[in-house]
């Protein structure tokens, strides 16, 4: 390789849990670009340089407050033109190759990078934290709770993408074991770092998977958002803690180790379909000790975490003949509240009710917010441990 087509900013490698790489590189337009090695890897050091001539940023989005909810809702027109279900051959998640110039230069294992589409940031998605001129940034808790009508801000954050595999075709659960570790130790990784970001709030690492959820791309990806306000749901969450007392996630861990509804035992783990399961499938996934958010997992946690994750996500998708859509949503304490009580966990969601039938939120799901579950959580406990049970990793 020419030394010019060289970046040279990979230089400054360090070597992270279970003997995970991390590499640090930049996009041609600036974007923060990161490269997590394998223990076992088989490629070299050296990462090209991304020589795209790349336009400008789009602007910072902005979002506006609802004053019927208290809701911060973002409006990032610059998203309404990202990439729709590309050939294969116009993957931009696959690596840059003469007729792809796609959003990562080198072959990779796992890669993460600054989202070309973001719905927040940049204004403050970098290292120095700095705000543009004119940024109407949130001021804190008080400001983003204020009462008024036609309030905005700036939607500042960072949303990055998670590449965990080269392959232009599969998921999560299709990852070998290994690879499923480097993925968790970036995810720990970029946890730490974006909620290091000034005005950052909540981390929010997730997997969309299948058409059916409103996938875009078929590139093995997951995102991770980094909002600057602690999300609706996490809101709730912290109203429900304070009405139950602040060892409700371990009572809950303990309610349902003692019921009907668990699939997965592991000694640091629990997996378990929830008591008031709104989803035809749906499956937490909890640490036994309390831990804020990936960060603070201990490294045999991970560990044993990358086999526990796959074993379910493999077992979903033995539901049925063909590959289960699913949201995997990995809820983690805010960076700023709530660190002694909300536990990290997982919640995996589909709609798939039986082979050929979805369900949709209409009227009183998505309008009032009153769920009907068609399957009883103890049902679909069962046939969900049946399927992880044939699983092996």
């Amino acid at each position: 390789m020419p030394q010019s087509a060289v970046d040279q900013s990979t230089d400054s490698a360090t070597e992270l849990m279970a003997g995970v790489v991390k590499r640090p590189s930049r996009l041609a337009d600036g974007r923060e670009l990161i490269y997590f090695d394998d223990p076992d890897t088989t490629l070299p050091p050296e990462r090209r340089a991304d020589e795209r001539d790349l336009a400008p940023r789009p602007d910072t989005a902005e979002m506006r407050r609802d004053v019927l909810t208290g809701d911060w809702i973002t409006v990032a027109a610059n998203r309404q033109n990202r990439a729709m279900l590309p050939p294969a051959e116009l993957d931009p998640l696959a690596p840059q190759s003469a007729t792809n110039p796609s959003e990562v230069p080198s072959l990779y294992d796992v890669a993460v990078f600054e989202n070309k589409s973001p719905a927040l940031g940049p204004a403050l998605a970098r290292a120095t934290g700095d705000v543009p001129a004119g940024a109407d940034a949130p001021q804190g808790a008080d400001d983003l709770t204020g009462p008024g009508l036609g309030r905005s801000r700036t939607a500042i954050g960072r949303c990055e993408v998670v590449c965990f595999s080269p392959e232009r075709t599969g998921s999560f659960g299709t990852q070998t074991l290994t690879r499923a570790r480097t993925v968790i130790e970036a995810w720990a990784d970029r946890t730490a770092a974006l909620s290091a970001l000034p005005g950052v709030e909540q981390v929010f690492p997730f997997e969309n998977r299948g058409e059916q959820i409103g996938v875009t791309l078929h590139h093995p990806h997951g995102q991770i958002y980094s909002y600057p306000y602690v999300t609706p749901r996490t809101t709730g969450l912290l109203q429900q803690i304070e009405r139950e007392g602040s060892d409700l996630f371990q009572r809950i861990v303990d309610f349902e180790q003692a019921g009907p509804r668990v699939v997965l035992e592991a000694e640091h783990w629990l997996a378990y379909v929830p008591f008031a399961a709104r989803w035809p499938v749906e499956v937490h996934l909890a640490p036994r000790r309390h831990a804020a958010d990936f960060t603070e997992l201990t490294g045999d946690e991970r560990d044993e975490l990358a086999s526990a994750y796959l074993r379910i996500l493999r077992g979903v998708d033995n539901l049925y003949d063909t590959p289960t859509p699913y949201i995997a949503a990995w809820h983690q304490a805010p960076v700023n509240v709530g660190r002694d009580s909300v536990r990290m966990h997982l919640q995996l969601t589909s709609p798939r009710r039986a082979a050929d039938k979805l369900k949709f939120l209409a009227g009183s799901e998505a309008a009032m917010g009153a769920w009907t579950a068609e399957i009883p959580p103890e049902a679909a406990a069962e046939r969900l441990r049946a399927a992880i049970s044939e699983v092996r990793v």
